[in-house]
């Protein structure tokens, strides 16, 4: 078994932890970012504290501070799990088999910050995970693993992340492990003809644009549901759009109202119109408020459903 190095954050980084030390492996420190006082405890840093590993929380890894943290664990190798600071290159050289990192997107497609959004949003039938040997290019460097994992038509940016991704993701880091630690992988150099990047998936990107074709607005609102959530104006509030369902038209059905007409659909649920259908509302959250039933909001609001 192996002395393993970890760089990290959050339950993704926790659960890696965890599954190294049942394979055999001993996690000899921890490497995540510093938290910020209006931030959540790091649920890696405090898995770690607990069982005894040691923690570095550095403002940067890319000075002497880092080289001597991972030259003293002697560690045999690195495993980068849901990682946001950068890592140059010659840090991830120090273990003795290098270090692999995961990245939650099928590479070279997808490079980037919100790997698990743009793929929903895009329309994309699939996606999937890549476990790759870092380089000083954003997620560049050669592919050592990838597994697929399926978009369902209605699946939410949570279900493909928490059902999919997420638990996927922990097993290829632990088989990436294994097969390096063997001398057992392969390393394919990613296509650059293929490659895309996006970038982070914010307020702007999850503006629902009403006058789109039906599928791509609800493509976008599955793509941020939970986070960030796609927003849009009703009447003068703004309001973000969590569960919702996707009605089209059929092929001779005149839709009623422009694109963002509220329709009053049921005493539990109403419509917004896009080109070819509308989308049903479920649940949603005003500004400066919490979530909320659609029947809920009616019940505040009525006067947008007169």
């Amino acid at each position: 078994m192996a002395r393993v190095a970890i760089i990290g954050q959050q339950d993704f980084g926790k659960a890696v932890i965890e599954a190294m030390i049942a394979e055999g492996h001993t996690v000899v420190g921890v490497f995540c970012k510093q938290e910020k006082p209006s931030e959540r405890p790091d649920a890696l840093r405090e898995a770690a504290q607990k069982l005894g590993i040691t923690v570095f929380q550095l403002p940067n890894l890319k000075d002497d501070l880092a080289r001597q943290a991972m030259q003293s664990l002697n560690a045999d190798i690195c495993v980068m799990a849901y990682v946001l600071q950068f890592v140059p290159q010659w840090l991830t050289h120090i273990p003795k088999h290098g270090t692999i990192q995961y990245h939650p997107s099928l590479l070279p497609k997808y490079r980037g910050p919100s790997s698990i959004n743009w793929p929903i949003a895009m329309g994309e039938k699939e996606t999937g995970l890549t476990v790759f040997r870092p380089t000083d290019g954003l997620d560049e460097g050669p592919i050592v693993l990838q597994k697929t994992f399926p978009i369902g038509a209605d699946a939410t940016l949570g279900e493909v992340y928490f059902d999919g991704l997420f638990p996927l993701g922990v097993k290829a880091l632990i088989e990436a492990t294994d097969l390096v630690l063997a001398g057992k992988h392969s390393e394919i150099t990613q296509d650059e003809s293929l490659a895309t990047y996006q970038g982070w998936f914010k307020e702007a990107e999850s503006c629902v644009n009403w006058s789109s074709h039906i599928d791509q607005v609800y493509n976008l609102i599955r793509a941020c549901n939970p986070a960030p959530g796609a927003w849009t104006l009703l009447g003068e509030e703004k309001v973000t759009l969590f569960d919702c369902k996707k009605h089209v038209s059929q092929r001779f059905e005149q839709v009623k109202g422009k694109p963002g007409t509220i329709l009053r659909l049921s005493e539990h649920s109403f419509g917004i119109n896009a080109q070819g259908g509308h989308i049903e509302v479920i649940r949603l959250r005003p500004a400066g408020g919490g979530k909320m039933t659609a029947a809920e909001f009616m019940t505040a609001k009525p006067a947008l459903f007169l």
